[in-house]
Order: structure tokens, then sequence, then C-alpha cells
């Protein structure tokens, strides 16, 4: 007989989360955006807007762009800063009883490490996710995590003074992502989150110009999730911390085909904006389909692709 409630609990490096699913950072706000279409507290984990030491306005309008297959974004990285995150946003989430994973990212390995030691000490916060796709001020700006042994000297300078599990989310822009996913590992990180968006463009024909004001941005949505799958598949092969995967996933069974390549936990984005209940349809979409397979522990399906 298939399990009438199904255990889909999953422990990511000690983030505990009650399912698989959780909101990814940049499209959840700070946990209130959703409220009206369910409660934050039914994700397995929140990820919250990535925060930086200083507020920032991210970059000038337009900064979005629908594509045929997902949206090209160019936000900039907006958000309220760390004092105001840690004194208004943070309270809340914590009172409604949400696992919360702080998305964080600095210009600097200074800044970072500041981050990661402030954010780790405070109450509510289950662990941390660096984002580690930024410019690297005195490096010519070129991002931390395209090159390995930049990212894992970064990751073991924010894993000193981290005081609760720490995630790292990768860049798929560049020629070896598994490269630098054993780099991270090596240099402290619990788990990976894989993959950021991929960077893109689109031109408006009839004025010739970009469409976005920044000229490129972040790719994300659909289109994108043959590349992630392929990403965290390889990633999982290569490292032995958890894995989190992200790219493109709108349905339970998107979901459910990266927890088959190696994806302990997953994160639903750009889904959200088309439909804000996709987290919950997702969740209790696994439900059923581990119902119909008599699969009682989502655990025991991570990584079970047949090659």
């Amino acid at each position: 007989m298939p399990s009438l409630s199904p255990n889909l609990e999953v422990n990511i490096a000690g983030v505990a989360m009650k399912n698989p699913v959780a909101a990814a950072s940049g499209t959840c706000g700070y946990g209130d955006v959703y409220a009206e279409f369910y409660h934050p507290a039914e994700l397995g984990a929140l990820v919250t807007k990535g925060i930086s030491l200083e507020p920032r306005l991210g970059n000038p309008t337009p900064r979005m762009a629908e594509t045929p297959a997902g949206m090209l974004n160019s936000i900039g990285l907006e958000n309220v800063g760390l004092k105001v995150f840690l004194n208004e946003k943070l309270p809340p989430l914590c009172d409604s009883g949400v696992t919360v994973v702080v998305n964080f990212f600095g210009n600097t390995e200074d800044e970072y490490a500041w981050l990661a030691e402030t954010l780790s000490s405070a109450t509510g916060v289950a662990g941390l996710e660096a984002n580690i796709s930024c410019p690297n001020v005195k490096a010519g700006g070129i991002e931390f995590g395209t090159r390995p042994e930049v990212a894992g000297k970064l990751v073991e300078r924010i894993k000193a003074v981290c005081g609760k599990p720490l995630w790292v989310k990768l860049s798929p822009n560049v020629t070896d992502i598994a490269a630098v996913a054993k780099a991270v590992e090596q240099a402290g990180a619990d788990a990976i989150s894989a993959i950021n968006t991929l960077k893109g463009m689109a031109i408006d024909l009839d004025e010739r110009k970009p469409v976005l004001a920044n000229v490129t941005g972040g790719l994300s949505g659909p289109a994108i999730k043959p590349v992630a799958l392929r990403m965290v598949y390889e990633i999982a092969q290569a490292v032995k911390v958890p894995v989190v995967g992200v790219g493109g996933i709108t349905t339970a069974k998107d979901a459910l085909e990266f927890i088959v390549a190696g994806a302990s936990a997953i994160q639903v984005g750009t889904a959200s904006f088309v439909n804000p209940r996709a987290p919950i349809q997702i969740i209790n979409g696994i439900k059923n389909w581990m119902r119909e397979n008599s699969l009682e522990r989502v655990q025991d399906i991570i990584g079970t692709l047949k090659v």
C-alpha cells in the first residue's frame, strides 16, 4: 500500500527542512511577498533576498524583460542592507516559524566575512547562502566564483567566522562548475546551491537598443533548466556535501528530476512570478508522486539516477 503520508524531511548540512522545497533568493523578498497566497512556514526553507553590508538601490530601469521561456533581470542586488534586515525583516520571519536561510554578498573578502559573522549570530537564522557570483573589486571586477582558487579562498575566509551551516551558491558562467564546487567544498562549504542565473541579453530591434538598461542580465526560468540539471548532476558526482538544485523548476516533475540527479533539496524562483503558489503545488506534487510510487522517504530517491 502506498504511504498515506510520505516523509519529505531533509537535512541540508544542519538546516532541518520539513520538505525539500525552498523559495529562491531574490524571488520571495523577505518572506512577505507571497503571504496572501501561502504561509512561508509551509516551505522547507525561505532563502532571503541577498543582503549586503549597506543598502543598495540596484540598477537603473528597465531591469526586467520577459523571454520566450523565462526572464532576464538586472535588478542589481537591490536590498535593505544588513541593519534594516536584522532589525525589521528577520524578526517577523522568526516569529512565524519560517526556516530562514540568509543569502548574502559583498564586494570584498572582508565584507563577506563581516556579513557571515554577524548574520550567523542572529537569532532565527538557520543557515547562510553565500552568493559568490559578485565582482571582486580588488581583482578588476572578475566574479569571485569564476575561478576555483579565488572561490576557495573566499569560502575559506567566510567559513572561519561563520557559526551556521554555509551554503555556497555557484555561478553557471564557468567552464567547469565541478572544479569550482570541489574547491569550495575543500574550503569548508557545508552545501552547494546551483545554479545562479546565466548571463544573457535582449535587443529592441525597432530601437536597436538593449532592452535592459544594464545591457546584459541574468537569464532564469524554464529555459535554463536543462543546463541547471546537468550542472547539478556534475556537482553531485564531484562532491560529498549536499547539493541544492536551482534553475527553471516549475513543477513537481522538475523538482524530482533534480532530486534524482543528486540534489538533496531544490529552490523555486521565477516560477513564482507566474504562479505564486508554485512552491506549494510542487510540495504537494512530490507527495502525490511518492504515494503513487509507494515511496515513504524522499531521501531514498536522492541521487538515484540510473546511468
